[in-house]
């Protein structure tokens, strides 16, 4: 991605007299009882976080959590709030409403040591919708403007995107969390070491046909996995049983294999399946091995171990490693092997390695190997965008020839 005309984070001119908006991206899971399990996205913003209060600026954080839909309970930021509080050492207020007199009052008598999180953005519907009100009532809180929420870049949001216009060109930047995000997504689009390798998982071909099709012109090798491979396989005349497959996609997936072939690109597809008769097993008698084809009554639900030792040898020459995407019903414990294996298999390869998000973040945590990859994404859907080049909406808000600029 072109930078040109966005300024980073460090090259705002901040002081005591300034305020800062930063969206982040706190949309972190929970359990049942809203403790947090996973707080990567909380502890990348810190960077960002600690640099504007080191200039002496007033700090408003905002982020969406999860999709209320009106469930002001279930939420709230609270959770988020105590977690950042005892990660930053901070004294986190958490206001009853997004904008107005309350909030304001609020930044103008903010202490040192003290940070202002706002509710979740979500629970105004103008949010998701770009609303125009909603972006003026939120730039209003600041005078300064910065994006560090690459998870929600991809979004034309209120906060995202449209609120970016009441900032002039020397008052809104790009966060570190952001930088770092483009530095690293940017390698696998410029002079990328070979073998380039991607390895896509997920459950829909519709989902991903876009990047797919961008890939195979930049890499040299494709490994299919997850429920998406069952559109593939199916397409070719492989049986695949009661597998989950999108049959609208069946002529789509020939062709990007046939693409692959023309293209002398190695596009590899699983070998042998992990099945079941459903996915409500909880025993590992109830869970079969199925070499080839999937009989009638099965469903695969995760890839075998001749297709793991296939996408090993690809992934051990590699130069470079793009993974978005897992290879099986990964939250289910009996079917979770084939990710962890992956996740596995890059981490021990010498290749510059790129995760891109949601599961496969997961993945390489739970493996026990997230030290050993060279970028994890926060952003699932906004790394594969920018990976099948489309313009981030957040990103280019705040490019100073932007027409709200």
């Amino acid at each position: 991605m072109d930078t040109t005309g966005i300024l980073f984070l460090d090259q705002l001119a901040l002081d005591e007299e300034s305020v800062v908006f930063m969206r982040v991206d706190f949309n972190v899971p929970q359990d049942d009882d809203r403790n947090i399990t996973d707080d990567a996205r909380i502890r990348a913003a810190l960077p960002s976080i600690r640099h504007v209060l080191d200039t002496g600026a007033k700090l408003v954080l905002a982020s969406h959590l999860g999709r209320p839909r009106g469930d002001r309970t279930q939420f709230r930021m609270e959770p988020v709030g105590a977690r950042l509080a005892e990660l930053a050492d901070l004294e986190v207020l958490i206001p009853e409403e997004l904008f107005g007199d309350e909030v304001l009052d609020g930044v103008a008598h903010l202490k040192k040591g003290q940070v202002i999180l706002l509710d979740n953005l979500r629970f105004h519907p103008g949010e998701t919708k770009g609303d125009a009100e909603l972006a003026r009532n939120l730039a209003s809180l600041a005078n300064f403007y910065v994006n560090d929420a690459f998870g929600a870049a991809h979004r034309a949001h209120a906060s995202v995107y449209q609120m970016v216009e009441h900032f002039d060109r020397n008052h809104k930047a790009a966060g570190f969390l952001i930088k770092k995000e483009i530095e690293a997504l940017e390698r696998l689009q410029e002079n990328p070491a070979r073998p380039f390798v991607a390895v896509m998982g997920g459950a829909k071909v519709s989902d991903k046909i876009g990047v797919l099709e961008t890939l195979l012109d930049k890499v040299d090798a494709i490994l299919v996995g997850g429920a998406m491979a069952y559109t593939f396989l199916k397409s070719q005349g492989v049986a695949v049983g009661n597998s989950l497959v999108e049959d609208d996609q069946l002529e789509t997936a020939q062709n990007i294999l046939k693409r692959a072939r023309r293209a002398n690109k190695t596009f590899e597809l699983p070998v042998d399946h992990i099945v079941a008769h459903d996915m409500n097993v909880d025993h590992v008698d109830d869970v079969d091995y199925e070499d080839g084809e999937i009989g009638e009554q099965l469903v695969g639900f995760d890839i075998g171990p001749r297709t793991i030792e296939n996408f090993r040898r690809v992934i051990a020459e590699a130069g470079t490693v793009f993974w978005n995407g897992p290879m099986g019903v990964f939250e289910h414990g009996l079917f979770a092997n084939g990710t962890l294996e992956i996740a596995k298999c890059i981490a021990a390869s010498k290749a510059f390695s790129v995760v891109g998000g949601g599961d496969s973040a997961s993945a390489v945590k739970v493996a026990g190997v997230e030290d050993q990859i060279d970028h994890v994404s926060t952003g699932g859907g906004a790394s594969l965008e920018f990976v099948e080049g489309k313009p981030l909406p957040g990103i280019e808000a705040l490019r100073a020839n932007h027409p709200f600029s």
